[in-house]
Order: structure tokens, then sequence, then C-alpha cells
């Protein structure tokens, strides 16, 4: 099973350090830096560590602060026309050099499962209006050569809880080369599967998801009146995989709008992460035993779950699983662990479509009015959501089962809206702020958060917190 496959690329070549917020460090985020001919400088990279948008922003940001010598100034966060990508203008003094005004853009584009590209835009202030179209057209020609860096059709995939090898298995690969998994021979693939997400039929109702994914908060960053995103699963992230199992499966309906269903596992164990993994506190568990998933009966059920830890409370998890009837339980529990165990994601393959599909958004941005540029630059686009939401729409042609567990594609886009909606909140965020009101005038103040946690805490009788849905415009933001 593949469990949240990263591309994580660093390159050889040494990172050059020139003008623009240098430092020794190059503070939290290591970045490739380039001179753009028109003017200006890109610096670009995987932003390692952050598993979502929202956190490769603030580590890009963070990078600033550290290499500048004082917090950024940023604008409204927005989320560029037509792609799931998402930017933030800023702008600060250059205190190394010389204490030079610049001004830039931080963008945050999501590559894949827990894969986040990040870049920073910038110039003198003073040029920065005449440069930003040129950096943008630049971008995306540097990160498809980021994503050329993995090994070409290199497969990396999870084997967490797999079983061994079984005689009689065929391989199949999607046409789209984004996946490829052993079968028994006369199983089939259903013909919607795509973009590194399959879906298998076997002759006697037996059937196989492979690789859903569902994002998830914990309850206690939810701070100051913030709701999680549509459909995503809100559960302390400190829980015990093992323990917490069957609740996890029923919580993956939930997110889904379905009702709970009879579950029952025999055995539940803590497996270690694909060796081949990068990524950093992942842990993962499998399960055998009996569910009646689609309300015709109990049936037998292998599943595998493993969940990313992310940051500031967010996290993840993938969950693969096959199911198949009782009278077929002697052959196919060898069977289906090996299905599981032997599938593999193409991600360099994902990753260079995503650069493909990104090219008519570049001939877009020509054609903007430089007054709308902030706001409806379209850059690039981010194939492997979309590429994923194949699978999730194969899904939906599914059983309920299989629309159950593929509804998550979807709920990522309205998520992104989502983000988009709660902009100010979201940059409130950002700058470690929070909106406090006087309770006997009703008069607003924007305060740091230590600030704020500080009036709120002497007197809760006369201070409270503002909710993003009680900001008031023109007072607030």
């Amino acid at each position: 099973m593949r469990t949240f496959v990263r591309l994580s690329i660093f390159f050889s070549l040494s990172i050059l350090l020139i003008c623009g917020c240098k430092s020794q460090s190059q503070g939290p985020v290591q970045l490739t830096t380039v001179n753009a001919p028109q003017g200006g400088r890109i610096r670009y990279g995987v932003v390692t560590g952050a598993t979502t948008q929202g956190a490769a922003l603030t580590r890009l940001l963070s990078t600033i602060h550290t290499d500048c010598g004082e917090k950024p100034q940023i604008g409204k966060p927005f989320q560029f026309q037509g792609s799931n990508s998402i930017g933030v203008f800023f702008t600060v003094t250059d205190h190394p050099d010389g204490n030079v005004p610049l001004a830039g853009l931080v963008i945050a584009n999501a590559t894949g499962p827990n894969q986040i590209d990040g870049a920073m835009l910038f110039d003198e202030a003073s040029r920065f209006g005449t440069t930003v179209n040129p950096l943008l057209q630049q971008l995306p020609s540097l990160w498809s050569q980021l994503a050329a860096q993995a090994p070409s059709g290199a497969m990396a995939g999870g084997k967490a809880g797999a079983g061994p090898a079984v005689a009689g298995m065929k391989k199949y690969a999607l046409p789209d080369g984004t996946a490829s998994v052993s079968m028994p021979a006369n199983w089939t693939v259903n013909s919607q599967s795509g973009g590194g997400t399959m879906m298998l039929n076997g002759p006697h109702g037996e059937m196989a998801v492979l690789d859903n994914m569902f994002l998830a908060t914990d309850p206690r960053s939810l701070k100051n009146g913030m709701k999680p995103l549509k459909g995503q699963i809100v559960y302390p992230s400190n829980f015990d995989l093992v323990k917490s199992f069957t609740d996890i499966t029923q919580l993956f309906r939930k997110s889904k709008g379905l009702a709970p269903v009879p579950v029952k596992y025999d055995n539940v164990e803590q497996v270690a992460p694909p060796a081949d993994d990068e990524a950093q506190g992942e842990r993962c568990a499998q399960a055998s035993g009996q569910a009646d998933l689609d309300g015709k009966g109990m049936q037998v059920t292998f599943r595998v779950i493993c969940v990313n830890p992310g940051q500031y409370g967010a996290y993840n998890f993938v969950d693969s699983f096959v199911q198949y009837p009782l009278s077929e339980a002697g052959q196919m529990n060898t069977i289906a662990p090996a299905i599981i165990g032997s599938y593999q994601v193409n991600m360099a393959l994902i990753t260079r479509n995503a650069n493909a599909q990104s090219a008519p958004f570049i001939a877009h941005l020509k054609q903007v009015d430089a007054q709308q540029r902030q706001a409806t630059q379209a850059f690039t686009q981010n194939a492997v959501n979309n590429i994923h939401a194949i699978g999730a729409a194969a899904t939906a042609r599914m059983n309920a089962t299989e629309a159950a567990n593929n509804a998550q594609h979807a709920s990522w886009n309205a998520g992104q809206t989502a983000n988009s909606q709660n902009a100010q909140g979201f940059s409130n965020y950002l700058l470690d702020q929070n909106v406090v009101q006087n309770n006997y005038t009703g008069a607003h103040s924007t305060q740091w958060n230590s600030a704020a946690d500080a009036m709120v805490q002497s007197n809760p009788n006369k201070y409270t917190y503002v909710s993003n849905s009680n900001l008031v415009p023109g007072k607030d933001y």
C-alpha cells in the first residue's frame, strides 16, 4: 500500500546565495535561488516538513523573517484562479543587504499527498509590479526541473502489512502509467481508475479499494471559533491507532455523511511503515475481521490504515482495504494482503502531468489586467488533486462503499473553497494575531496572540475573542 508518497527532492547543486534576504542558514526551508533575466529573483523547492499548503506558507514566511531580520507584512491569502495553489503577497525590509525594501509573492503548490512545493518571487518594492508576471511565467519550468530530478519511472510505495507473494497473480498497470498492482488473473480493474487510485473487482463479489485519503485535525487546534473543513475528521492526533482502529473506520464513513455499520475486527496489530517512505512519525496498523460495509451482510475485510502527522494539529489518513464473501475466505485471506502489498504509484509521472497541465494557465497570465493581477493570476493547475478526482469519480460509480471511501477528493476541493472564504481568519493566524472584543463597549481590537490571551484570561467578563464569522469589515480588516 502506498502511504502518502512524497516526492522529496534535494538538488545536488549548491544553493545560490544572492541579494534578497540571504543568510547562511537559508532560514527554516532549504531553497534554490535563481536570478530572473528580466529582474527579480525566485527561490523554490520542496517545503520539507509541511504537509498542507497553509503549513508551507507559514514555513516560507518564517524563512523570510529569519533571512531578512524582520517579520514580513502580508496581504490577504488567495487561491489562484482555476487551480488549488494558494499564495500571499508580502513586503519586508532586507536588513542584511542594506535595509532594501522588498516586495514579493509566496506560493504553496500541492504536488501530491503530504508533498508541497514552495516558491518566493521577489524584487525591490519599486520594481516588483513590473517583474511579477515574468517571474510567474518562469516558475513552472523550474518546478518541472524539480520534478524531473526523481528517477524516471520510479515507483514509490508502502508495503505496510503486506503478505507474501501469491502464485497466479498478474501485474496490472493503469493506462496512464500512474500506478500498478498485482491481482488474481480473473480480477478486473474499474475503468475509471486513474491518477494513482485503483478499484478492483473479483468474480465472486470481491472488491479492493486502494489508497483512499482522509484529512483530519486535532480538536485542540480549532481555536477562536475555527471550524474544520467540510468532510474533515476531527479526532485527537495522539490516539492509539490499534485501540482506535474500529472507531477510525466509522469516522471515515461519518466524514462522508454515512451511518455506522456493523464491524468486528478479530485481530488488529501495529505494523512498521514502509521502509522507503520518508514520513517522520508515521504509524500504521492492519486488521482482519468482518464488516457489513454495503448493507448486504457481513463480509471478510482486510484493512491497512496509516497516519501521517502534520503541523498545527492537521494530519492525514491513508486507507486501503479488501473485502470478500465469507465463502471466499480460504484463498482470499492470503490474496488480500498480497494485493495491498503490491500496490505502487509513479509519483514522478503524476508530477510531470501536473506541470504539463499548468501551461494553459501560464498563457492566461498574459491577458490579465494589471489591476487584477493580485487576485486573478492563474499560472498552474494542481493536477495531482485533479487526477485523484478521477479516482473519486470512479468510486462514486461503484456501490455505497466505494462512494464512501472516495468522496474525500471532492471534499478536498470544497475545503480549498472554505480556506478562501475564511482568508482573513487565516491571515490573522499566520500573523499570530487575534481580535478581542470589549464586552462593555462593544469595541474590537486586533492584538498579538500573547496580548489577547492575557486580556481574556485576566478579565473574561470584559474581554472575549471574536470569531471569524463576527469580524467587522472596515474595523477588523
